[in-house]
């Protein structure tokens, strides 16, 4: 027990001398009696004063009184780091590189390609980013270590620093939308733009960049005017946002644009593509997320301004293709929507600020399987883990990424009454960006999340995943 003043009281402070009379021994256990009482209460002041400090903020629950602010708490995360690019980044996608999978030891590494919204259409760039020398929090890092000399403390630190490799390429206009594959080991960009056209970009000269300093300093000699594409396609005659990469089919390609149409792409030899020029008819607005099926080649998902989630089979023609439809699937837009890599289900998220599931074995009643109501403004993104099938996270424009698994059951009452009015399958809410725009689950590094916002990305793994 620690006295107000840093002293450490123990028994044989309170033991009596066998000198003393039975008279003094009595009055000087009398006295240590009060000294403990009064140091007891000081102690309860004390912890009463921290808690009160410490006290643990439910965004759309509390709220900050006039001089609060927030602070990470480091022990609620396992890693955490932060990152900006200038102009900010609306879309971004993970590569994935020849690291291994279920990697859990630090440091981290992570490739990522992102596209710019600058100011001016000329200002914009196609990034390749390796950051590397990722460590976790001090927290994580002193749990999982063994003593270190204090001397040496300065020095890993200044080891520990995070590192930003970055290519970049300059892009006319602004990128909406960034999602990347691998055909035949070729690492390929699909970049949908506010000039309204999909482009194909080999990203293998940024890569080797990244990796090799003397490839670096010969990438930015040489990529100074606007970059070539593999490929184009300016059909949809608009912009637009959907745009997903089969899994089942390397190379095949789908794309929606803001006036409803969704066109397919097939690869050919020679590093092009044929793109159907039908376009596949069904919504009635512009169309705002594309997903392929995890499981079959021919299938996709598509959701749209005009509230609807549609489920397609490419077998068909492009006027028939449409198989299931779940109308007002949220009350207004449907932003986003992710597939299950190993369940029937998608979860969407809305303008509505819903998050729902649904099971694709009961899509034709068009009713969900479960909603949720966290967030307190439009959802703009929304992704199932890649390996546990009941852990999804998703963003919203209230600034909060939330995970969630929906195999935790309702338990017992929660004493906090703020606590226990989150729904049980809550698992974190992460806060600090402002605008978040989209995110994604590392493939390769468990429970790594990447998050892109206005004031730029955050790199984090929380204790909850």
């Amino acid at each position: 027990m620690s006295a107000p003043n840093g002293d450490t009281f123990s028994t044989s402070d309170r033991e009596m001398d066998e000198e003393l009379d039975e008279v003094e021994g009595q009055e000087e256990a009398e006295d240590n009696e009060e000294e403990a009482e009064m140091e007891s209460e000081c102690d309860e002041d004390e912890n009463a004063d921290n808690e009160e400090q410490a006290a643990v903020y439910i965004p759309g629950i509390d709220s900050l009184k006039p001089g609060e602010v927030l602070e990470m708490e480091e022990s609620a995360y396992r890693l955490y780091h932060q990152c900006q690019t200038g102009a900010p980044c609306l879309s971004f996608d993970i590569i994935r590189d020849k690291q291994g999978d279920n990697r859990e030891n630090f440091p981290q590494s992570l490739l990522l390609c992102a596209g710019t919204q600058a100011d001016t259409a000329q200002g914009n760039r196609l990034l390749v980013m390796r950051m590397h020398n990722l460590h976790g929090t001090k927290v994580t890092e002193e749990d999982e270590s063994s003593d270190d000399d204090d001397d040496d403390e300065e020095e890993e630190e200044e080891d520990k620093k995070p590192q930003l490799e970055l290519a970049m390429l300059p892009h006319y206009g602004g990128i909406n939308r960034v999602r990347v594959t691998h055909v035949r080991n070729v690492p390929l960009a699909a970049v949908w733009s506010e000039k309204g056209q999909v482009e194909i970009f080999d990203l293998r000269p940024q890569l080797k960049a990244v990796h090799n300093a003397s490839a670096m300093a010969e990438f930015i000699q040489k990529q100074q005017s606007e970059a070539t594409p593999l490929f184009k396609f300016a059909g949809h005659m608009t912009e637009g946002f959907a745009v997903d990469w089969s899994q089942k089919t390397p190379g095949r390609l789908a794309t929606g644009d803001c006036k409803k149409n969704i066109h397919i792409w097939e690869p050919k030899e020679g590093g092009v593509w044929q793109v159907d020029q039908r376009p596949f008819l069904g919504h009635t607005h512009a169309v705002e997320d594309i997903q392929w099926s995890p499981t079959e080649a021919t299938v996709f998902a598509s959701c749209s301004v005009d509230t609807t989630i549609r489920i397609w089979d490419i077998r068909a023609s492009p006027s028939k293709a449409c198989m299931l439809t779940a109308d007002q699937a949220h009350s207004s837009d449907v932003n986003v929507i992710s597939w299950n890599h190993s369940e029937p289900f998608l979860v969407s998220g809305g303008d509505d600020g819903l998050l729902k599931i649904w099971d694709l074995r009961q899509f034709k009643t068009g009713k969900a399987v479960a909603t949720f109501k966290q967030h307190s403004a439009p959802i703009t993104s929304v992704e199932w883990h890649p390996t546990d099938s009941s852990v999804f996270a998703a963003a919203g424009s209230d600034d909060i990424i939330s995970q969630w698994d929906l195999s935790v059951e309702s338990c017992d009452p929660v004493s906090d009454g703020s606590v226990a009015s989150l729904p049980p399958q809550v698992l974190f809410l992460h806060q600090g960006q402002t605008e978040i725009k989209e995110l994604h689950w590392h493939p390769q590094i468990p429970g790594l999340l990447v998050s892109t916002a206005l004031s730029g990305f955050n790199i984090f793994r929380t204790v909850s995943v």
